[in-house]
């Protein structure tokens, strides 16, 4: 009977699981969180750079989208109507920290061949120390996107990791869908000595929000949600 559930609540539209988050259903809570938890984290990480803000981002944006999720009218999806609420609120975290984020420039270019040398070099495909070095490269990668433009990292997640479409990533970022190509395309440019085919492939590696961390943060969203609390002031 439970499982039948679970199975119903899997092929509910947008607008269904909305109605029934706006009713406090924590099963649709935890079906929609589950489902957009990685994409908002990486999208908030894009913006802040820093893992902990970008959880609190994330977290406090389900709660105001939450609180109003009468207002989606599915005109969009719901994960690029949530995205966008994200993408709002690690903006407005960064505005009242007013920081500037420290630029990473210890791993050089030459650092990356290095890796990239090793890991070819290496000689059964899934050793545990080729596995080893493709972490490592995956942390180097999440290193010199940190270093991208804050007008370019957010796009070039959204596309390359999180693999939106151009138009879905104009709607969540609120700009042109022209701006977006051009933005993609320098963000390209620019990464382009560190991220050739090989070191692509570790792309999927990147800002990794699962499991353990993926569950704790929906369970923190059902308390306060289902709980009456709210969004923070």
């Amino acid at each position: 009977m439970l499982q039948q559930r679970k199975t119903d609540y899997a092929k509910l539209s947008d607008v269904e699981l909305a109605s029934r988050i706006a009713a406090r259903d924590v099963a649709a809570v935890r079906l929609v969180t589950g489902r957009n938890n990685q994409r908002l984290f990486r999208t908030a990480w894009s913006i802040l750079k820093d893992r902990s803000e970008a959880e609190e981002a994330v977290q406090d944006g389900y709660l105001k989208a939450f609180d109003a999720i009468e207002s989606f009218a599915g005109k969009s999806s719901l994960s690029t109507w949530l995205t966008r609420i994200v993408v709002n609120e690690a903006l407005e975290r960064r505005r009242r920290a007013q920081r500037r984020s420290r630029l990473l420039n210890q791993e050089s270019v030459l650092v990356l061949e290095e890796y990239r040398e090793k890991l070819m070099a290496g000689s059964a495909a899934q050793s545990p120390e080729r596995i080893l070095m493709r972490r490592q490269i995956a942390k180097l990668l999440e290193t010199a996107i940190a270093r991208l433009p804050d007008t370019f990292r957010p796009v070039f997640v959204l596309r390359e990791i999180e693999g939106l479409s151009v138009e879905d990533t104009a709607a969540a970022l609120q700009i042109p869908e022209e701006t977006v190509k051009t933005r993609l395309f320098r963000a390209r440019r620019r990464l382009q000595k560190e991220l050739d085919p090989e070191l692509c492939g570790a792309l999927s590696e990147t800002f990794p929000f699962a499991g353990a961390d993926c569950e704790a943060l929906t369970e923190r969203v059902v308390a306060r949600f289902i709980g009456g609390k709210g969004p923070r002031a």
